[in-house]
């Protein structure tokens, strides 16, 4: 695809987009908010192909697993595919994945209100299923019960994410970001939580 096709489609989206994260400046979970306790029921599908979830089940995986006794950076994104979020976010925690560990993180993890399938695809796509974590939301329960979840149907995508990343110690947030409107990445990219943790 030609970069100013992309340039053009990523200045449309975000103007469709803007209008619905322009006035917010808050969600449920803030620092302080331990994930676990806060959202106990919440389990994520962690990305594959279609045979291993079958293989697997459909195995889920609670929130507690991925959190407990461990030092975590999580960001979440409005979707697999999408412009900013294959251009710049997950590059910016892929680039940085050695550091992350240099600085005693167990895991980098991606979310986003996709199925496991379509996240594995984009992982695989993006060359990042070895350094970073992808795990869906299909149905959004971690985003509602953090508050996070937007309507983005106006750029045909449906219920989403706001973009977002925290700093999670044994599952306690000890660092949050979020972006005004889920079309910026001003805030929630890999260099700057970097730089808080």
């Amino acid at each position: 695809m030609a970069l100013s096709v992309l340039l053009k489609r990523t200045g449309l989206m975000k103007s469709m987009v803007n209008n619905f994260g322009a006035s917010r400046a808050y969600a449920s979970v803030a620092v302080g908010t331990d994930l676990i306790s806060a959202a106990p029921d919440v389990s994520l599908q962690k990305a594959r192909s279609w045979d291993e979830g079958v293989s697997s089940k459909f195995a889920t995986t609670p929130l507690k697993n991925i959190f407990k006794d461990k030092k975590v950076v999580i960001f979440g994104l409005p979707g697999a595919y999408t412009g900013v979020c294959s251009a710049q976010h997950v590059p910016s925690y892929k680039n940085n994945i050695d550091k992350f560990k240099a600085n005693g993180i167990d895991s980098v993890i991606c979310v986003a209100v996709n199925d496991p399938y379509v996240m594995n695809g984009w992982a695989e796509r993006l060359q990042a299923k070895e350094a970073i974590e992808f795990y869906g939301d299909f149905d959004g329960s971690l985003h509602k019960s953090m508050d996070l979840m937007i309507d983005l149907s106006s750029a045909l995508l449906g219920p989403r994410s706001h973009r977002w990343s925290a700093y999670v110690v044994d599952g306690k947030i000890e660092v949050f970001n979020l972006e005004k409107a889920p079309s910026e990445f001003e805030v929630s990219g890999g260099d700057v939580i970097l730089g808080q943790i």
